[in-house]
Order: C-alpha cells, then structure tokens, then sequence
C-alpha cells in the first residue's frame, strides 16, 4: 500500500497511520467484509460528497473493484464502523456492490475520531464550515487547544482561529456559505458586524449584487460606524388587473396610461400622459368631452 503524503500535518495523523502501510501480520490482512456490515465513521466532518466524482469512482468500482482497502474497526453495537475510507465505501454502494476489501483495525473512540477528522482536513477539500467544524470537535472531544491543532497540522494559529469564528455565524449565512452562494472571504468580512440581523440582510445583499469582498468591506465598515447601508428597493407587486386595464387604455388612448394604486380594493388615480393642447384635446375627444 502507497504511502500516504502529510503535505505540512504533523506526527499525530502519521503515527496513528504509520501501522496500516505493514500488513504483513495476521492483524492487518485484507479481508472482504459485507457493505451492509458497515456504517460510516460517526466523527466524519464531511457532509458533502460530490456525487458525480461519486459516479465516477462507482464506474470504475464496477469494472475494475475496489483498489485501496478501507479501514474499519469493530463497531461496540454491531458490525463495523469506517476509519478512513468513506468515499470508496459510498461509491461500492452506488455499484450495487455486496462486499469491499477492507482492514481491521482496533483503534480506540478519540483515535478514530481523529483519525477521520485530520484525514479529512489533510484532503484539504472540505467546505469552510466542515473545517471549521472540525477543528472544533477536536477541540471539544479531545480538549485540544488551538496551538495543538496549529502543530498537528502546520498550520498557523490564527488559521484555525479565523475558521472557528464562522461558527457564530447566524444560521442563514452559514446556509449561503455552505452552499457556495457567499465566499470564505466575504463570510468572514461579515463577522466585523456585531448585529446578526445586519450580517442576514448584508450577506443577502451579496448574493443578490454580486458584491465584492472589497465592496462588502466598505459596506460593514459604514455600519460600524453608524451610516445606514441602502437597502435594495423591492419592486412593488402588479396587480394583473390594474396592469391589463392600463393596457386596455394605452390602447385606446394612444398614450401612456399609469393607475397608481396599492391594490383594486383600495382608492387610487388614473394618470394619462399628453404631449401638447393638441394632444389633450384628442384624449378629450375620446372621452367625449366638449368644453364649447
């Protein structure tokens, strides 16, 4: 089995991995285990999984099997529970596939825990909040500070800090960052609001302006300071019947015709526009009004 590459991790995921690239005692052989014997690790930080690479990964399962085993480890309830591998295992499900190579291993609840948590964020394909989340699990499961985390995975404090802080995001912008629909950058911009009502209305005023990072900095410095942000004008819902009655009269009348009201059950006016005396007189005819 190929070395696994730790691309800046520190010692704590390459120990608890150095052991599964020997697999030469009892132990460690390969063995296939039935997938409806298995259940994903419960400390996945990975929520989304990309399902046309999915597809992709079952096509070739399909044709050609699983080529890397997963590891698993028994489960304390029944059967197995993944250490690392969880994409190969979802992908032998879409192949309808009823058995996948896989290593068993005895591993304890805090290292299968951090074992699928900094595999994960070794991949470095994690969504902003899924990283966040999980460097947050390993602080609170493992009462691991976040100078821990920094040596772990070589990565500077202030990184880790920077991605724990999206957690006090309100719900409806941590939605919009997950789904992609606002950026790391701008999700972070936001957090120098202290109002959470602000940062909702703000980060909704991104996805529908397509603001910038550096125009939303401006923006939250605005309100930080007291000025109030212009809110977007919603465009006032036409009642289909006062909208076919104007066209009804632009018709007739030749020219535009606005009624101004808020819907047909309350009062309103008739505007009709004319260009000269000329114009007015010819609107006047049509209604049939003599002023001789």
């Amino acid at each position: 089995m190929p070395k696994k590459k730790t691309r800046g991790l520190g010692r704590g995921i390459e120990a608890l991995f150095q052991d599964l690239d020997n697999i030469d005692d009892q132990k460690d052989m390969v063995v296939d285990l039935r997938i409806d014997e298995i259940r994903p690790n419960p400390y996945q930080p990975r929520k989304i999984f990309n399902q046309e690479a999915l597809n992709e990964l079952a096509a070739s399962i399909k044709k050609s099997g699983v080529f890397q085993p997963i590891i698993v480890r028994k489960s304390s309830v029944k059967g197995y529970e993944i250490i690392a591998g969880e994409r190969r295992y979802k992908a032998s499900k879409i192949a309808n596939q009823t058995t996948i190579p896989a290593i068993v291993r005895d591993f304890n609840e805090e290292q299968m825990m951090e074992i699928a948590i900094l595999e994960n964020l070794q991949r470095e394909d994690l969504t902003p909040l899924e990283e966040a989340e999980a460097y947050n699990t390993l602080m609170k499961k493992l009462d691991l500070t976040q100078n821990n985390i920094s040596e772990k995975l070589g990565k500077s404090r202030s990184y880790i800090a920077n991605y724990i802080r999206l957690l006090s995001l309100p719900d409806e912008v941590k939605k919009l960052l997950q789904a992609g629909k606002i950026s790391m950058g701008q999700a972070r911009t936001l957090l120098g609001l202290k109002d959470k009502d602000k940062m909702i209305c703000l980060a909704n005023k991104v996805v529908d302006e397509k603001i910038t990072v550096r125009q939303l900095e401006k923006l939250v410095s605005e309100e930080s300071n007291g000025k109030k942000v212009p809110k977007k004008k919603k465009k006032p819902k036409v009642d289909p019947y006062l909208k076919q009655t104007e066209d009804l009269l632009q018709n007739k009348f030749g020219t535009k015709v606005s009624i101004k009201s808020g819907n047909t059950s309350k009062k309103g006016k008739i505007e009709i526009n004319y260009s000269n005396i000329k114009d007015l007189n010819r609107i006047l005819d049509i209604l049939r009004i003599n002023l001789n």
